[in-house]
């Protein structure tokens, strides 16, 4: 018997046993249908779900849902980012081990996603942490070794002296490791890279093909490879050790040759390092350079501080102007060649330095509209466009052609019979170092031998596993101190050797996860060719924007070095790419300070004003602002309390609903408290629905008010069809609420008992239309309500509606849009639209707004109710 109120706490437990035993979302790789690949970046095991992760799993559901429902064959997995610090730190303060943590987190996370009624395909499930996951990983970096791609080297590092490893210049925060809040060292070690450098280019030029990714997510890829054009400058020194008679410095404005005023070397710049052989102060000055970090944000908000080398350098074309050489805090030894030339008057880093050292400054560009013999800097450099002075020959020309005729001069100009100088490229990108000097991580296949060297180890002996007995109760590298676990023989000649204790970056572990989904069982490689080439690239990628850089440069990288390596056979990994907003709540603090949960807070007013209590004491709590939800402000909310209180298609609609996706969305309890009056308020509206069409049985509609009815729902249908296409899931659900207030006003005015056959049918399919836009993003209520509606199939296995134009004709256009003559899209808009009102809408559509890449467009050519050409 049906209940009146929509019972989730039944519905939900009983429509995820069925899709179970359905195998509903098993993905087959031989399935003939076009194949669509929707992944969330996997999740971090550290014990809970939290509202971010609802919020990111609900929107790559509702496109696996829909594209799954037109006809195609989805592949939506899951796994786990297993390895990392977090999981050792635990170890160390509960006394466990690494894999209980990690594993026991796992089956609780596990549990919470499929409470969600997520459609996802367990079957292919994987841990990175799994040696059946890592053997792969391990194989992988002996092939990229064999291809060139993987070397190792001396090199400074940012070094944690109380977590006892390297960190990344991202892990560096104001001079102190991430984690411990310890001040970080540069230290020399030796350590394994991967060369991206190899790719630099591709990788650059490559985003341009990738006009399915936010621009703000291209640009930031753009500014970290940092491709520059410019010189390299040779300097003649006036004395200095035999072996350094010259210094080459590279720069993208040799045109400002002429207003330099110092040089500036890193304190790591092999002259730096001669001449600190025999001066103590100057090696003192190093060291606290050292202190900084190495990170360029660590560099720019550090005090510009120098140290006067008493050396001198020629200027390349006057030999009797000579220039002080600095150690500068400030200059990155793996930049360019690890030295500039300081000019002052058009660099403001120069400016600051030239100030605080008395070096003064010389104007060589001057704006066009200024006067020559009045134009002045006082507090700040000149960095705009104008015209060369005081520069010789270059007097006259501008910035861009003074550019051109320096770097001609550099290199027919000689110096000790080598030209000056000479064009030249370069890259901010470095190589990845993936060493770490932790447990819990990929081991590095590699051997070390006192007779042999660096020896990889053979592929039969992989995975080389983590020794399980391994103690924690002191800092740094359990596998360095294991009794046993390094020692191993030597694979070339079989003497006693040592295995390499250092291991792999965890984000190595997420850069091919996605390859390894697509076939996870095969045993022998890290992929099956046939159905990695097939399923990737994915066609739809979902993660947060703080994975714009490291992430999703390193597995285009990796899919680069695959490609490379014989492993897949192309080189972008992510057709589309979205980036969600953060979930955010108020924040709540005690009188001695101390942040309280939401759970800890009841709330009054006094008439003007909302007020908050502890509810543990009924102490006054001061509201602070909406922040990100974390676990350090106590300001989270647990999906669990949420689905047992209100059941997860709430959760999932509210987190849908509030906000545009690509936003944050502010968690409230009245926004929740909403979203479940509204699925109960569907429920009522289609077990109405199928009262009333319970016995029509045909297709005709053969009155007005039917085409009424059927006008709405299909009108909505192709409304959420374009909303989705652009995961605009906020639009998707006002379509709904927009649906369901029409078909309910339009069945209060319906004849019950004298309505004919076409009307009832009329109905009946508008409920079937209306389930199919909802049951995305509220599948359990959208399965409930189907077979209220009678489907013969749970709604997850049904086709998608096919929406009738023709029904909407003389309401709305579906005008094709082009750029430069070439279609692009459609425009859905009324017919009563005017020609701006057809404009903005094209310029506002995501795939114009890629194509004009920041641009205006030249025009738009409207062809009234033909046409659109937007012109570039």
């Amino acid at each position: 018997m049906r209940s009146e109120r929509y019972n989730a706490y039944e519905a939900e437990p009983k429509w995820q046993k069925i899709w179970q035993e359905r195998n509903t979302f098993v993905t087959a790789n031989d399935d003939p249908r076009p194949k669509y690949y929707v992944l969330e970046m996997f999740p971090y095991p550290s014990g809970r779900i939290h509202m971010g992760h609802v919020r990111n799993y609900a929107m790559g559901d509702v496109v696996a849902r829909t594209m799954r429902a037109k006809g195609y064959n989805v592949l939506h997995p899951m796994g786990w980012d297993a390895f990392g610090m977090p999981a050792e730190n635990a170890a160390r303060l509960n006394g466990s081990h690494p894999a209980t943590w990690t594993y026991g987190n796992i089956a609780t996370m596990r549990k919470q996603l499929q409470s969600m009624g997520l459609s996802i395909d367990w079957s292919r499930e994987i841990a990175t942490c799994d040696p059946s996951y890592y053997k792969h990983q391990q194989l992988m970096f002996l092939d990229m070794l064999k291809a060139g791609l993987v070397y190792r080297k001396s090199a400074k590092v940012n070094w944690d002296p109380v977590d006892q490893t390297v960190l990344a210049n991202e892990q560096v925060i104001d001079g102190r490791g991430w984690r411990s809040n310890a001040l970080v060292e540069q230290r020399e070690l030796t350590q394994w890279f991967f060369k991206i450098t190899d790719f630099a280019e591709d990788l650059l030029q490559s985003l341009e093909t990738l006009d399915r990714w936010p621009e703000k997510v291209r640009l930031m890829q753009k500014n970290w490879i940092g491709r520059s054009e410019g010189a390299l400058v040779r300097f003649a020194l006036s004395r200095g050790p035999a072996s350094d008679d010259e210094i080459k410095v590279y720069t993208t404005r040799p045109e400002t040759l002429f207003g330099a005023k110092f040089i500036a070397i890193s304190p790591d710049h092999p002259l730096a390092s001669s001449l600190a052989e025999k001066d103590a102060k100057l090696r003192g000055f190093i060291e606290e350079c050292h202190r900084i970090g190495t990170s360029v944000a660590a560099l720019e908000t550090a005090e510009k501080r120098g140290y006067d080398t008493g050396l001198k350098a020629f200027h390349p074309f006057d030999p009797d102007w000579t220039l002080p050489i600095y150690v500068a805090n400030f200059v990155l030894m793996d930049y360019g060649t690890g030295s500039i030339f300081g000019c002052p008057a058009h660099d403001q880093r120069d400016f600051d330095f030239a100030q605080a050292y008395g070096l003064g400054h010389t104007i060589v560009v001057c704006p066009e509209d200024a006067n020559i013999a009045t134009f002045e800097l006082t507090a700040s450099a000149y960095t705009g466009d104008g015209r060369m002075i005081n520069s010789q020959f270059l007097d006259g020309l501008s910035p861009e052609a003074a550019r051109e005729e320096m770097i001609q001069r550099l290199e027919t100009t000689r110096l000790a019979n080598s030209p000056l100088g000479q064009r030249q490229v370069n890259y901010k990108l470095r190589d990845w170092g993936i060493s770490r000097q932790r447990y819990w991580g990929c081991p590095i296949p590699i051997i070390h031998c006192e007779n042999c060297g660096i020896v990889p180890a053979s592929s039969d002996s992989l995975p080389i596993q983590l020794p399980p007995d391994v103690t924690f109760d002191m800092p740094g590298n359990p596998l360095e101190r294991h009794p046993s676990w390094k020692n191993v023989d030597c694979p070339k000649c079989g003497k006693p050797a040592r295995r390499e204790t250092d291991t792999m970056d965890t984000f190595v572990d997420s850069s091919w996860y996605f390859a390894r989904f697509t076939d996870p069982a095969n045993e022998k490689a890290p992929t099956t060719r046939n159905a990695v080439d097939h399923w990737l690239p994915v066609d739809q990628y979902i993660g947060g924007i703080e994975h714009a850089i490291l992430h999703l440069l390193y597995s285009r990288f990796f899919t680069r070095a695959m490609r490379a390596t014989g492993h897949v056979g192309l080189s972008e990994p992510f057709a589309g790419l979205f980036t969600q907003g953060m979930v955010v709540h108020e924040t709540y603090r005690a009188a001695d300070g101390a942040w309280l949960s939401p759970t800890e807070i009841k709330f009054s007013s006094d008439g003007s004003n909302r007020l908050a209590f502890a509810l543990a004491d009924d102490r006054p709590v001061k509201i602070g602002g909406i922040e990100k939800m974390s676990k350090s402000k106590r300001n989270t909310i647990d999906p669990d309390d949420i689905i047992a209180t209100y059941g997860a298609d709430t959760a999932r609609w509210f987190m849908l609903s509030d906000s545009p996706p690509d936003r944050d969305v502010i968690w409230t309890e009245e926004g929740v408290q909403a979203a479940a009056k509204f699925v109960q308020r569907l429920w009522r509206l289609i077990c109405d629905i199928a009262d009333f069409s319970r016995e029509s049985t045909s297709s005709e509609f053969d009155s007005e008010f039917a085409q009424s009815v059927k006008k709405a729902a299909h009108s909505a249908l192709l409304k959420v069809e374009d909303d989705l296409a652009r995961l605009r899931f906020n639009r998707c659900v006002a379509q709904v609420y927009e649906l369901a207030n029409q078909l309910g006003t339009l069945l209060a005015t319906v004849d019950r008992e004298n309505s004919d056959v076409g009307v009832r049918q009329a109905f009946r399919e508008a409920g079937q239309i209306l389930v199919h836009i909802f049951a995305p993003m509220m599948p359990h209520l959208g399965e409930e309500c189907w077979a209220e509606l009678g489907g013969e199939l749970p709604v997850s296995e049904s086709p998608w509606p096919q929406a009738d134009r023709s029904l909407v004709a003389d309401n709305v256009l579906f005008l094709p849009v082009q750029v430069n003559g070439k279609k692009r899209g459609e425009l859905t808009i009324s017919q009563d639209a005017t020609k701006i009102e057809v404009e903005n809408a094209v310029l506002a559509m995501d795939v114009i707004q890629r194509a004009l890449d920041g641009r205006a467009p030249k025009k738009i050519v409207v062809v009234p109710r033909r046409i659109v050409n937007v012109v570039i």
